[in-house]
Parts: C-alpha cells; sequence; structure tokens
C-alpha cells in the first residue's frame, strides 16, 4: 500500500525558519534507511504558505487566494510518499523519524487510493485511462 506522511506545519515552518545542519543530517539519514528499505518513493519539503496560493473551486467558478494561510496547524510543510505492507509499518517507520521541526511537531499517515478502490466506479476505458497515468514517466 501507498501511504502519503505529512509533516504539519508549525509557527517556525511558516516563518520559514529553515531546519538546522544536524536536523538535515538526522533526517538524511533517515531518508537513506527508507531508500535501502525499498520504502521511500518521494520524499519534498514545501515551501512556508505565504509563497502558495489555493484555489476555491463553486461549480464552474475559480477563487484564487493568496498566501498566507491563517491556520497553520492545518498546513503541510512536507512530505514523503511510502510504499508499505501497512499502516502499521508506516507507523513504526514514523516512531523512528526524527522531530522534523525544532519545537514539538506533528506527522499525519495517510493511506493513499488505489485504482482498484475506484472499480466499481470506473468503466474499462477509464480505468484504462487512470492505469496510463499512473505509469511512471519515461526517461528523456
Amino acid at each position: 500500500m501507498k501511504v502519503m506522511v505529512m509533516v504539519k506545519a508549525t509557527a517556525d515552518s511558516e516563518a520559514g525558519v529553515m531546519p538546522s545542519a544536524e536536523l538535515l543530517e538526522a533526517m538524511g539519514r533517515f531518508n537513506e534507511s527508507l531508500v535501502k528499505a525499498g520504502v521511500l518513493l518521494a520524499a519534498e519539503g514545501l515551501k512556508p504558505s505565504r509563497e502558495g496560493r489555493r484555489v476555491r473551486f463553486s461549480g464552474r467558478d475559480r477563487t484564487v487566494t493568496d498566501g498566507p494561510f491563517t491556520e497553520t496547524k492545518e498546513l503541510v510543510a512536507g512530505f514523503w510518499l511510502w510504499q508499505v505492507s501497512s499502516l502499521e509499518e508506516a507507523l513504526e517507520w514514523v516512531k523512528r523519524c526524527p522531530n522534523p521541526m525544532p519545537t514539538d511537531s506533528d506527522i499525519e499517515i495517510r493511506p493513499v487510493f488505489e485504482l482498484e478502490d475506484f472499480a466499481a466506479q470506473l468503466c474499462p476505458e477509464a480505468g484504462a485511462q487512470q492505469e496510463a497515468v499512473r505509469q511512471p514517466p519515461r526517461s528523456k
């Protein structure tokens, strides 16, 4: 199963406080262990919400709001995408993770929908289309 592991934003991350060299080294070692275990698919940090935009959908209308966004505890500061055997395995990996922030922080684990989860809703053509979209890009 795939899971998205989200590092929740803090006041420091939203203020643009960069991680210390020690934290970067610890996270690098942790990420290396994820790679060696065949778990890590992707990992990225996100810039503060002041550099982002939100798009609100209402029918055919689109409304763009510039950051920053006010509810820091609801924002994501970074993420991993992991391939694990279970939610419990993901939880065990998160427990080994260094604290990603200089202060108290939260990490959320969410299963990623798989194509099979939509089997009842997809006609064969739509299923084939979705499968094609999910294929890794060819190297250039």
